[in-house]
């Protein structure tokens, strides 16, 4: 049985690539799977395959798990489709998107054919890989977490900006009315005067809660 030697890359991370090797009368389902055996991905997400030119323009679809709008287009399905049936240059390129809602974009092309397969491995095999893959998205109770950590990240963006540490903050200054700098302990002072000075005016207090003014 003739292989195929498909070269796969991130089309956003040229350091992460694999080489798969896979019988031509597998499916593209066969290759969808060993793809995310070498990423560490869970492969249960809507994807697709493209039949691709050399300036990887998307041309005929070949879907896992299709949302309606694919099934009522009658999209071809992976687990039904033969990768022979589907390669006819020696230099066969497909475009890959994995998981439509947060997806990850692949270049596949046809390194060579190999006519006879190594009876000792068990195909499709991953014979090469080069760099980490990409971490998938966090999902399930850490997604919380994760949001969370995300947050709290983003309120330190302005610090890691500019080379400061947060606690860095406590060191810069404010400007007043007449545009020259306060310190920021100053500054904090002179706000509790002016809340102070009307905090012992009673007469101010009970005026804002009654709507009275003895002078009226």
């Amino acid at each position: 049985m003739a292989l195929y030697r498909f070269s796969v890359t991130f089309e956003d991370y040229d350091d992460v690539s694999r080489v798969i090797d896979i019988r031509s009368n597998q499916t593209f389902e066969d290759l969808h799977r060993a793809i995310h055996q070498s990423t560490k991905y869970n492969a249960e997400f809507s994807s697709s395959f493209y039949i691709s030119n050399d300036q990887w323009m998307k041309g005929e679809e070949i879907t896992y798990l299709p949302n309606q709008r694919r099934i009522d287009r009658g999209v071809a399905l992976m687990e039904k489709v033969k990768l022979s049936s589907r390669i006819d240059d020696p230099h066969q390129k497909f475009y890959y998107t994995f998981n439509f809602d947060r997806p990850f974009d692949f270049h596949i092309e046809l390194m060579k054919i190999i006519l006879d397969e190594d009876p000792k491995i068990t195909y499709p095999a991953v014979i090469k890989s080069t760099g980490e893959a990409p971490r998938q998205f966090v999902t399930g109770p850490d997604a919380a977490m994760a949001a969370a950590a995300a947050t709290d990240a983003d309120d330190f963006d302005f610090f890691n900006e500019v080379g400061m540490n947060p606690e860095d903050a406590e060191d810069f200054t404010e400007v007043d009315e007449s545009g020259e700098e306060v310190p920021a302990e100053d500054a904090e002072e002179e706000e509790d005067e002016f809340g102070n000075e009307f905090a012992d005016d009673e007469g101010f207090e009970d005026d804002s809660r009654g709507g009275k003014n003895d002078d009226y």
